[in-house]
């Protein structure tokens, strides 16, 4: 059992850097993790224009719980938490280690908000499988953050505000999910067919990236207030407050730019941002 006074402070393990940049990452399909697309050619890409970070916090789509917690493991675990695929997919390992220290701050400074330190999970698949496309030697510490699912939208835009000093201690901070993402609807028949969307995800996807660019976030906060497109984009929240945990590090000097920004299968998206200086 991990307790603070068995560990040093972050500000005495992380150094004090420049402002890393944030990222939402729309992690798509497991099968990502291990055949070679267009969209993991993004990620390594992305990869490419990234400082060295110390460690990284990310909120993945896949950890959604009663209340909030962070991984406070030594060598946290690669979780496959999907059925159906093949066997190379469970073969794949991320022995990226952990942080403690890095989960005892998060907790800190999200006070007065109760963080559990949590010692079970590990990394599930929106963490590892697009975290080893941009650090595939698994040599940064990665913790994740869970999300709260009896939170509402604008709760955990200004809860991801408060991890914002992490990013001055040289912490790549990442959302990963999905911003169109109704599976009940995927025309699989169409899976590989390049940028293909029904009607309506291209509408999202449209009303979503305008909101995105002009930096209009409140709209995405009450996203449950927009329009049927968006509805059927996001039918469930999982995939899509990530996003939000993005958006609520970005300060207004700063830029946004989208990337892998394609639909997939009528009813997914892959489209993923960046927030820099």
């Amino acid at each position: 059992m991990t307790t603070l006074n068995d560990l040093h402070s972050i500000s005495s393990t992380f150094s004090n850097t420049d402002k890393m940049p944030v990222l939402f990452l729309g992690h798509g399909s497991p099968m990502n993790a291990i055949e070679e697309n267009q969209f993991v050619a993004g990620f390594r890409d992305l990869a490419k224009t990234l400082p060295q970070p110390n460690a990284i916090l990310c909120i993945s789509a896949h950890w959604f719980t009663n209340g909030t917690k962070v991984t406070s493991m030594q060598m946290p675990r690669t979780i496959h938490d999907f059925g159906g695929f093949p066997q190379a997919l469970f073969d794949v390992q991320y022995p990226a280690k952990g942080s403690p220290e890095l989960a005892i701050e998060t907790k800190k400074i999200l006070e007065p908000v109760h963080v559990d330190l949590d010692e079970h999970w590990g990394l599930d698949h929106g963490a590892w499988s697009v975290i080893k496309h941009l650090y595939p030697e698994a040599n940064v510490p990665v913790i994740q953050l869970s999300i709260d699912y009896t939170k509402s939208g604008q709760y955990h835009f200004e809860l991801a505000q408060k991890l914002q000093s992490l990013r001055h201690k040289g912490v790549l901070i990442i959302g990963s999910g999905n911003i169109v993402h109704n599976l009940r609807l995927v025309d699989f028949r169409n899976f590989d067919k390049d940028n293909y969307g029904f009607d309506w995800a291209i509408e999202a996807r449209e009303t979503i990236n305008n909101y995105l660019l002009d930096g209009n976030f409140q709209p995405l906060m009450d996203y449950e207030k927009m329009n049927k497109a968006v509805q059927l984009a996001i039918p469930t929240p999982d995939h899509y407050l990530p996003l939000l945990y993005t958006l609520g590090l970005k300060e207004k000097s700063e830029e946004l730019s989208l990337f892998n920004d394609k639909l997939l299968a009528g009813s997914l998206s892959m489209t993923s941002v960046k927030i820099f200086s």
